[in-house]
């Protein structure tokens, strides 16, 4: 069967699925708007269905994958839920002490697709850490609908201290370098821009279409940034000019990329917002990122 792409979708659709998965509308909220659009109640379910993540399909890094070593492990976090709870994944066989990157999933937790994020940077030649804010309130569920719904129950302060308390906390991994750098999707991507803000030794930090900071926060940033946004973005992308300008003002060294024609979540392989060569451009940006900042 031929993989759908963003492409096959109505550009009214797919702005519909976005305020869907950010939790602006629920599941009867899509069904009742995309029905409009002339799809009807059945039609509307079945395009809510094929643009659900496909996790098993795209999964490039097996979790027994020999080359890698993943487990499960917590670090403290007194200041927030008490730990950070999460999955952590390196090389088999690395040479040397390496560089550390803290990876922030999107607003359904510790996914499977994460988990694959953690393991490709692996084997990248990194180590990498994915928290679940989730695990306060059981973890993951393995559903996205209620895992979106359990995120609306977080404590958020308490949740941005969980990662603030696991990035210091991958500083001192016996295997590490010392060097942690930080990159983030969607809600990952703004909890990247705000570690930016609240960790001055930060190695490097990658947000993928994430929320900007507030702009008289920027200039408590040290760290370098490369940002990533979609081009079909105007959620997020609303807030890129000012923080730019912020960017500029304080002389935070940044490269900044829009990608054109693609949509919010083009890095995500699981979905049909999936662009296959704008995510594979920016991942090699990243990956190139990280060896220029991590290494030594």
């Amino acid at each position: 069967m031929t993989r759908k792409t963003a492409d096959d979708f109505d550009p009214d659709v797919l702005k519909t699925f976005d305020l869907y998965v950010h939790g602006d509308i629920d599941r009867r909220g899509f069904i009742d708007r995309v029905a409009r659009l002339g799809l009807g109640a059945t039609g509307a379910a079945a395009t809510l269905d094929a643009l659900r993540p496909r996790f098993a399909e795209a999964e490039q890094v097996k979790k027994d994958d020999p080359r890698i070593v993943g487990q499960t492990v917590e670090f403290p976090s007194p200041e927030g839920n008490g730990v950070v709870k999460g999955y952590l994944a390196k090389p088999a066989k690395a040479a040397g002490k390496l560089g550390v990157v803290l990876v922030v999933h999107e607003n359904r937790g510790l996914n499977p697709h994460i988990e694959d994020i953690a393991r490709r940077l692996a084997l990248a030649n990194f180590i990498a850490f994915a928290p679940d804010a989730l695990a306060p309130l059981g973890g993951y569920p393995g559903d996205e609908d209620k895992a979106r719904e359990l995120f609306q129950k977080l404590d958020q302060e308490k949740t941005r201290k969980d990662f603030i308390a696991a990035a210091n906390a991958l500083k001192t991994l016996p295997d590490g370098n010392g060097k942690v750098g930080v990159v983030g999707f969607c809600y990952g991507g703004g909890v990247a821009n705000f570690l930016a803000t609240r960790i001055p030794d930060l190695a490097a930090v990658v947000p993928f279409y994430g929320a900007q900071p507030k702009a008289e926060d920027v200039k408590s940033i040290k760290a370098p940034l490369l940002l990533h946004y979609a081009g079909v973005d105007d959620r997020i992308n609303a807030g890129w000019p000012a923080y730019e300008t912020a960017l500029k003002e304080s002389r935070i060294p940044y490269e900044a990329f829009v990608y054109p024609n693609v949509q919010h979540g083009f890095n995500n392989d699981t979905t049909p917002r999936y662009d296959e060569a704008a995510a594979k451009l920016a991942w090699g940006r990243t990956v190139d990122f990280f060896n220029a900042h991590l290494r030594g």
